[in-house]
């Protein structure tokens, strides 16, 4: 079978993928870091939290949102605790879950660096482009969620949706 190689437009499509995936994750951690001694997945997990019911989710929910395995949320969630901005609780529902909670603290943080964020996120993604460049993104990357996930039972529900 002779290998189906990317074009040169898809090539250069994919590298530019590729190189958007290293440096975006970078760019917000180092906002994340500078402003708050908060890496850009701890912040996932609390922005996570702070749109939840109630600021809590079962840990494996968590997990899943907030794209880590169980073991990395598991310390994740431990350095929060440590730092006062999340506890855990057994689940009220069957007693054998755990739940994050986002304490009030916690709140008080999301509430405080989420300005700097949507700063960041703004500066790095979007406004280099113009608004009908935002529009053509925003649809590609839906097409391409669309193909990767048809029936929509792999992605997970944003803000206080619960799947």
């Amino acid at each position: 079978m002779t290998a189906r190689w990317l074009d040169d437009t898809q090539q250069r499509a994919w590298r530019a993928w590729l190189t958007l995936a290293e440096l975006l994750p970078r760019e917000l951690d180092a906002q994340l870091q500078r402003d708050a001694g908060l890496s850009h997945a701890a912040y996932v997990v609390l922005a996570m939290l702070s749109e939840a019911p109630g600021r809590s989710r079962r840990m494996s929910d968590l997990a899943r949102r907030a794209n880590q395995s169980q073991s990395r949320l598991s310390h994740t969630v431990a350095r929060l605790e440590d730092r006062g901005w999340v506890r855990r609780e057994r689940s009220a529902e069957d007693g054998r879950g755990n739940l994050a909670v986002l304490t009030d603290a916690g709140w008080d943080l999301v509430r405080s660096v989420a300005p700097g964020h949507v700063d960041a996120v703004r500066a790095a993604l979007f406004d280099p482009l113009t608004a009908e460049q935002t529009e053509a993104l925003r649809e590609v990357l839906e097409t391409v969620v669309e193909a990767l996930d048809p029936d929509s039972s792999r992605r997970v529900a944003h803000g206080g949706d619960v799947p």
